[in-house]
């Protein structure tokens, strides 16, 4: 069990803990969430002895093992199997004891021991671990230091996994990992034995793997049981009760001071008077949450749209070497309209892809045909490092608007979704999450017909992740996604393409499809191996062929005048939306029923029409909808 009581923690003076208390029972697993800042990884330190707490206490029970993965990556010359192995220091002691214990007691206490924590099977469960973190048998035999930082994070967390801690802490483990890992890292923590403290902005992971959900706001901590789904409920359903008992509150209070202030001077309700007054000061206001809002994302929509295809490929191969290309036999099209998510390890090729598709890598062969004027907007996350980092975020602006004037610049940045008080910091100065609505902001200020984002939420929390699934379905262009979450795959693309075996292949299943091939432990080839440039295998069948590019081509031209179609009813609904909104407004005046009852009454008949009009033509939408998502399921 984990006890927290009475907690109160700083970091530089700042109060981000205030007299805290939570109890996890053995065996819970709980997510832990809260805004960006509020102070979650501050809380794991205090966790693991290394924040003192200002007050208040942590306490588990004697000899529990805590885990979490190393703040510094392995990079020794170790092979990764080795590291993971190394992490259960009990077994690697008791081995090394029972080569040198001479009593036949003590021998006999070792190997039960042995048997207990099954270090026979140690070697095959951290394989099974690196695999499921995306490292194949052979990758697992190479040195550390022969990877990436962020592939040896993955090895960091493998070997915490290993060693099976009773507390297990893991503070946003999918950072590193695609969404093949992070599928893999879902189903395990499901399944462990122990508790389970986790960290998470990932929507998916804390539906799926934790049980309760930890909330840490205003500098409180706060358990509800379910998903986290269930908490939003929960809390929405708390915040309400609690305005409408806060208006009670304020009711009677009025009330009472109405009272006191009509009978004060009376000398038969004087005694009540005084009650009352002493009943105020009793009275104990109740606090109102303060949500904090969320600046919204918002991408410029295109001024004109080029022609479909606005990307199409032949026969292409592209790498980083010559004659040595990671993909090639891609034969692929992309329309105005797509929303393409792709799929496939980390090292088969996703970010490769993403920048032949922007322009930033150059096919080896074949052609790539682009539209004429095609804008294309470009974000990866390591490009937040490209940062000038002395410069603030109007700086940035301004290079790309040079001759705008500067209430202009400023409404630019204000709409990246950053405040007036960050628009002059430096950018080496802001937060993780500010520095990517800056890098997402200036890659799409363009206003472009194609975006392309490669792990765009690794620094969003929740709510600004749920802002940008918005945004990127109000957007009227082309989307191409690399992502590990799952709840924004699902919510804004309609496509799946899975990158790997050396190319790119439409997917026909959905994301739970896709997990079941990944948790069965089939993989889309290349992974740890192909990041270090490990032989290829052989591509599968090209996946296009001059006939099925044509069938292709006649579908899409059958299905234009039902997207036609689908897009006039979409502009008749959003107008009829609006008209009836106005009518609303307009009706909720009390005083047009006095003073103009015929208008009204006029008003009301358009809204009724307006409403009947909308039913219809949401329906003629859903319809036509249906019909084309069949006929392009059916490609």
């Amino acid at each position: 069990m984990l006890q927290i009581t009475d907690l109160t923690a700083r970091v530089a003076g700042r109060l981000l803990i205030d007299h805290a208390s939570l109890t996890l029972p053995t065996g819970t697993k709980a997510g832990l969430v809260g805004r960006n800042g509020a102070g979650k990884s501050t809380l794991f330190r205090v966790i693991t002895g290394d924040l003192a707490p200002e007050t208040g206490s942590v306490s588990f029970p004697k000899n529990t093992r805590l885990g979490q993965v190393a703040q510094e990556a392995p990079g020794t010359e170790e092979a990764l199997i080795e590291i993971v192995l190394k992490a259960d220091t009990e077994r690697l002691a008791l081995l090394d004891e029972a080569e040198t214990a001479s009593d036949p007691l003590r021998i006999g206490d070792i190997h039960t021991r042995l048997a207990d924590i099954e270090a026979h099977s140690a070697e095959a469960r951290a394989s099974a671990i690196l695999s499921g973190l995306g490292f194949d048998m052979a990758a697992q035999q190479r040195p550390a230091s022969s990877f990436s930082g962020g592939w040896r994070m993955r090895v960091a967390l493998a070997a915490v996994l290993f060693s099976r801690p009773d507390l297990l802490l893991l503070d946003e483990p999918t950072n590193y990992l695609d969404l093949e890992g992070t599928l893999w890292l879902e189903n395990f923590v499901q399944r462990y034995p122990y508790t389970v403290l986790v960290i998470s902005h990932d929507r998916d992971v804390l539906n799926n793997a934790v049980s309760s959900i930890v909330h840490l706001d205003q500098k409180k901590l706060t358990f509800y049981r379910g998903d986290y789904d269930q908490f939003e409920r929960q809390r929405a359903e708390k915040i309400e009760l609690l305005n409408k008992q806060i208006a009670k509150q304020e009711d009677k209070r009025k009330h009472m001071e109405a009272f006191v202030e009509r009978f004060r001077a009376k000398a038969t309700k004087a005694r009540q008077a005084q009650s009352r007054l002493k009943a105020l000061e009793k009275m104990r206001p109740l606090q109102a949450v303060v949500e904090e809002s969320v600046t919204p994302f918002v991408f410029s929509a295109p001024e004109k749209q080029p022609a479909s295809p606005i990307i199409a490929m032949e026969k292409v191969a592209v790498g980083y070497q010559p004659g040595q290309p990671i993909l090639k036999h891609l034969d692929v099209r992309i329309d105005t309209d797509d929303r393409i998510a792709l799929l496939g390890q980390n090292g088969n090729g996703k970010s490769t892809f993403a920048k032949l598709l922007a322009g930033r890598l150059a096919e080896q062969a074949g052609s790539v045909t682009r539209a004429p004027g095609l804008k294309i907007a470009f974000f990866a996350q390591h490009q937040i490092d490209d940062l000038r980092p002395a410069e603030s975020a109007v700086q940035h602006v301004r290079r790309m608007m040079p001759d705008a004037p500067e209430a202009k610049v400023r409404a630019k940045v204000a709409q990246m979704g950053l405040p007036t008080v960050k628009m002059d910091t430096p950018a080496d100065n802001l937060s993780g999450g500010e520095k990517a609505r800056l890098l997402m902001g200036l890659a799409t200020l363009d206003a472009p017909n194609l975006l392309i984002l490669d792990e765009p939420t690794n620094h969003l929390d929740i709510e600004a992740r749920e802002s940008l699934v918005h945004a990127l379905n109000d957007y009227p262009g082309a989307v191409i996604l690399i992502s590990h979450d799952r709840h924004m795959v699902e919510a804004t693309m309609d496509r799946l393409w899975i990158v790997g075996e050396g190319t790119v292949s439409r997917y026909d299943g959905d994301l739970d499809d896709y997990k079941k091939l990944i948790l069965s432990g089939v993989r889309s080839g290349g992974g740890a191996a192909a990041v270090a440039g490990e032989g290829e295998a052989e591509p599968p069948l090209a996946v296009s062929k001059v006939d099925q590019r044509r069938q292709a081509a006649e579908r899409r031209e059958a299905l234009k005048p039902l997207k036609k179609k689908i897009s006039q009813l979409e502009i008749q609904i959003s107008r009829l939306q609006k008209t009836i909104g106005d009518l609303d407004q307009k009706l909720a005046d009390p005083a047009l029923y006095g003073k103009e009852p015929a208008r009204a009454a006029d008003l009301a008949k358009q809204r009724s029409d307006a409403a009947r009009t909308l039913e219809s033509c949401e329906e003629d939408w859903l319809a036509l909808t249906e019909e084309h998502d069949a006929t392009m399921a059916a490609e």
